[in-house]
């Protein structure tokens, strides 16, 4: 462990003119042997997130989270300030009675002492303390690895009643795909199928708020349950690679519908408007400004501790969008939020549809068949975020389309359901607010 440089997790092989372009993961492997994954194979995911706190270059970063984390929430607008009256308390259908049952299933599943562990109180500040690197940084909750079996699928069952169908073989897929990068870096003691956190937040209840987290590498999901309302947000799901193309998943890939829609609509708009909608020509572009990108998030605004982010609309507005393209933007957003059961969805994808006058949508980057890409579509009530990043556990250092990060927030204060918990309190408890006793 003294002999651990946390830098390992950021130093990158330079791969050769040739392998610069590709897309192709399996040009971009570093070699099995290396140095690098060879230091690391040692290493457990709690010994590896307390390296990394002492990594001079991620050290500050992880500083810069706590803090953030331990900010009032605010919720992210584009001008730092609320927009009031954009949630209502609603049965939206969500499918309450059997989250319950699940949530109370892992609770019987758990001894005392691991019930301990999971449970929080409902607006404790470990809601907001999810990440998604492959470092376990903030160790909280019961991690599925560490579970016994029965507990494991016990936790998995409360995640697959609280998601559609679609949703859920999303999420089991990053998972999947986490340990198919496990196995070709041969590093799956810290990336596996279970190198996953869950929470449990408040007493599960079909009329009373509460919630579950469930974060790890390319995968963080936080939903808030109140009667028969819900919020799933912020998520975030990636994966490096975003394909399986060996083993039992062969055949998997991920985001294929948030990609290829993307470029569907940003090819089908008018010169003028592709002109106006591409803020940056590069992915990392000279002309941003500092603090535009950075090497963790790249180019996301809106990921893992940027609950209170400003962040201005940029490019065009989707009110100068032809009816076929405004079609594929909210065929693009139902991709994104597909996780909601089904009831939920058809609630959330109607109230989207009544803000598309004040929806807008950005791009970087290019759009030919090769060139990877970042894009926004941002509104009062959603937004959402696709970018292609640089290799972190391959060895691309320039973005490429075989590494996706996607990200979902609800602005204005809902991240977490916390405009909903704000209402709910005043409706039951006068008086009360959201962060106070």
């Amino acid at each position: 462990m003294d002999k651990l440089h946390a830098t390992l997790i950021f130093v990158r092989m330079k791969p050769g003119a040739d392998l610069m372009p590709s897309n192709n993961f399996r040009d971009l492997l570093l070699p099995f042997d290396c140095a690098r994954f060879s230091e690391l194979r040692s290493v457990s995911a709690r010994d590896f997130g307390m390296a990394v706190r002492q990594d001079p270059l991620v050290g500050p970063l992880i500083a810069k989270w706590d803090s953030l984390s331990n900010e009032p929430f605010q919720g992210i607008t584009n001008n730092g300030q609320l927009e009031d009256g954009l949630f209502c308390l609603a049965d939206e259908g969500a499918p309450t009675n059997e989250m319950v049952a699940a949530a109370e299933a892992l609770l019987s599943a758990l001894s005392a002492t691991d019930r301990t562990q999971l449970v929080y109180a409902l607006e404790a500040v470990e809601w907001r303390r999810w990440a998604n690197p492959e470092f376990l940084i903030n160790p909280n909750g019961l991690r599925l690895e560490e579970m016994d079996p029965a507990a494991r699928d016990a936790a998995m069952g409360l995640i697959r009643a609280s998601l559609s169908g679609t949703g859920y073989q999303k999420a089991v897929g990053c998972m999947r795909t986490n340990a198919f990068l496990g196995q070709l870096c041969g590093l799956e003691n810290l990336m596996n199928e279970w190198s996953y956190n869950i929470l449990l937040f408040g007493a599960p209840s079909t009329a009373e708020p509460w919630g579950w987290s469930f974060y790890g590498h390319h995968l963080a999901l936080n939903c808030f349950v109140l009667g028969g309302q819900m919020v799933i947000s912020p998520t975030f799901m990636g994966a490096e690679p975003n394909h399986i193309d060996a083993g039992p998943h062969e055949g998997l890939r991920l985001f294929s519908d948030e990609e290829d829609g993307g470029l569907e609509l940003m090819r089908s708009l008018s010169p003028a408007l592709q002109g106006r909608a591409r803020t940056y020509a590069e992915l990392h572009d000279p002309a941003m400004p500092e603090g535009r990108w950075n090497f963790a998030d790249q180019r996301h605004l809106g990921g893992a501790f940027r609950d209170n982010q400003i962040i201005p609309e940029e490019g065009v507005p989707v009110s100068e969008f032809a009816p076929r393209a405004r079609d594929q933007l909210l065929q693009i957003v139902e991709a994104f939020i597909c996780y909601l059961p089904d009831a939920v969805r058809t609630v959330r994808m109607s109230q989207i549809e009544a803000e598309l006058e004040r929806t807008s949508w950005s791009w970087i980057g290019g759009w030919g068949d090769d060139d990877p890409f970042y894009y926004r579509i941002q509104s009062p009530l959603l937004m959402v975020e696709f970018d292609h990043h640089s290799g972190i556990w391959l060895a691309n250092e320039e973005p490429a389309k075989c590494h996706i990060h996607t990200v979902v927030r609800t602005p204005n204060g809902n991240d977490y359901g916390k405009d909903l918990l704000r209402q709910h309190y005043a409706q039951v408890h006068p008086g009360r607010a959201p962060g106070h006793a």
